[in-house]
């Protein structure tokens, strides 16, 4: 039994022209498999200076559009974002090993996606966007803990939390993705999918 693509490295990379399909079927696996968020990934961001962080977020919606996270616009990464569009994503499945790593442009997403995303979530996490000032300076948990209660006073109708205006998403556009398999003796298997001028993605094999 064939064991390989066309290209030469496992099958698991499949022969498919389009990333998007690629990705969806790791996902797929990867929540079968991941014990622990599958959707985590490690999203790198830098200033208008160039000075970078990274933190995990997780993924909640993909397409061909692009890979989309929520946040406080008025966090560390919100500001960065603000500052410098462009950005970094990887995803690392130890269970399947194997990494993406996803390289592009981050828009906010429109208010009806932002809206639709918050009030899916829990009620206790819909406070959370409204009482937590997302990488400010606490004095104390109390003051944290203080607005919470606040809040839950302040929306006490479960089902009517308005998205507060510095809460929403983004969705980064890729240029690149690099799909990479973990390899005996360091010799890992790695495609990159690349997105020409003319809007087209080529594929091309790298050294590990």
């Amino acid at each position: 039994m064939n064991q390989k693509n066309s290209l030469g490295l496992n099958k698991c990379f499949l022969d498919l022209d389009n990333p998007f399909q690629l990705f969806q079927r790791w996902f797929e696996e990867a929540k079968k498999k991941e014990v622990n968020d599958p959707n985590a990934l490690a999203l790198g961001t830098a200033n208008k200076e160039g000075i970078p962080s990274v933190r995990m977020v997780l993924l909640k919606g993909h397409s061909e559009k692009g890979f989309v996270f929520y946040t406080n616009l008025n966090s560390q990464k919100g500001n960065e974002i603000k500052e410098n569009p462009n950005a970094t994503m990887c995803f690392h499945w130890k269970s399947l090993l194997r990494q993406i790593r996803i390289v592009g442009t981050l828009k906010q997403v429109d208010d009806q996606t932002a809206d639709e995303y918050y009030n899916s979530r829990a009620y206790d996490s819909r406070i959370g966007a409204w009482a937590s000032k997302q990488s400010s300076i606490l004095h104390s948990r109390d003051e944290l803990l203080d607005a919470l209660e606040n809040y839950k006073k302040k929306y006490n109708d479960k089902d009517n939390v308005p998205r507060p205006s510095h809460w929403s998403g983004w969705n980064l556009t890729p240029s690149t993705i690099e799909f990479w398999l973990d390899g005996d003796n360091r010799i890992h298997e790695r495609l990159k999918y690349s997105l020409d001028k003319n809007g087209s993605w080529t594929k091309s094999l790298l050294s590990p």
